[in-house]
């Protein structure tokens, strides 16, 4: 059974919508990014998926039963965190944790709470006051809130935006060790392409409030095609471009000695073998491959053309 599934959900404002009739799920288990430029319609649907604006249109289903008419049951098998939030800004850490341990009920609330205080690195901040910590400890108290009820589905929006790389690294891997042990699922935004492809297991791309594209990270990268060839040469510049262009492969000169051609990646090896023979000297290589950083920033630029898998 799908933990959450969302069909023609709908958002307008003022005659513009933010969110045109979507329609995805998530499975128990399942890690979803769901991506796209600023004012791709993200927050809408966040802010949708977690009751806080009502849509226009369309149904949201939790575990099975509708999210409107089962409100109260449904936000208590799951949480939210984004670095954007807060909590209240005059209570301390733990005061914070505690409150959010009442409300959802939890057993054995200080052992819990001892436990995601380890588990955030955040003891020695546990009677500080929230509003005076700094952007990076405020995420990891919100994500402390975020584990307090031992969800089954997590909304994640933007997490780890404020956070160190190595703390970063860090609730990733938290977040997939939630997914192994206890089959948590985790609707997930993020600008960080590298963590998304760390992190998911199907990507949603929005873009004007549509969903333009939804594949693996890897079945995203595949449909760009091309990778990157960087060879840097001992030999006449001018050969190396009259071969190139006989092959109509696009490619820019970094360096007068350096050359950047796109190109399949299965050209690569008679392409270097047809420069060998042509007196060319390639003193070094590198290939760069297509990433899920090359699709966000053709939809940003609008220049991703939807493709059936």
């Amino acid at each position: 059974m799908d933990v959450l599934s969302v069909s023609g959900l709908t958002k307008h404002y003022d005659g513009y919508t933010a969110v045109d009739h979507i329609s995805f799920s998530i499975k128990r288990g399942e890690i979803v990014g769901l991506l796209g430029p600023n004012g791709a319609g993200k927050t809408t649907t966040i802010q949708m998926l977690l009751g806080l604006t009502l849509p226009d249109d369309g149904e949201i289903l939790y575990f099975g039963k509708n999210f409107l008419e089962n409100r109260e049951q449904s936000l208590s098998r799951m949480n939210f965190a984004s670095s954007y939030s807060a909590v209240q800004g005059r209570m301390t850490v733990y005061q914070n944790l505690r409150i959010y341990a009442g409300l959802y009920g939890v057993k054995e609330t200080e052992k819990v709470i001892r436990q995601l205080l380890e588990l955030m690195d955040i003891v020695s901040i546990k009677d500080q006051v929230f509003w005076k910590l700094s952007s990076g400890q405020k995420t990891r108290v919100i994500l402390a809130k975020a584990f307090i009820n031992n969800p089954e589905l997590l909304l994640m929006d933007e997490p780890t935006a404020s956070l160190d790389p190595e703390i970063a690294e860090k609730v990733i891997e938290i977040l997939l060790e939630l997914r192994r042990s206890q089959g948590v699922s985790i609707l997930y935004t993020s600008h960080d392409m590298e963590e998304v492809e760390a992190l998911c297991d199907r990507v949603i791309f929005l873009d004007h409030g549509k969903i333009l594209a939804e594949d693996t990270p890897l079945g995203f990268t595949k449909r760009i095609g091309d990778c990157t060839l960087i060879v840097t040469f001992d030999g006449e510049q001018k050969t190396v471009v009259s071969h190139v262009k006989s092959k109509k492969y696009a490619y820019k000169f970094p360096r007068d000695e350096v050359i950047e051609v796109s190109l399949p990646e299965n050209d690569i090896p008679a392409l270097l073998f047809d420069l060998g023979k042509k007196k060319i000297w390639i003193t070094n290589i590198d290939v760069k491959k297509p990433r899920l950083e090359d699709v966000f920033l053709q939809i940003a630029k609008g220049q991703y053309e939807h493709r059936e898998n």
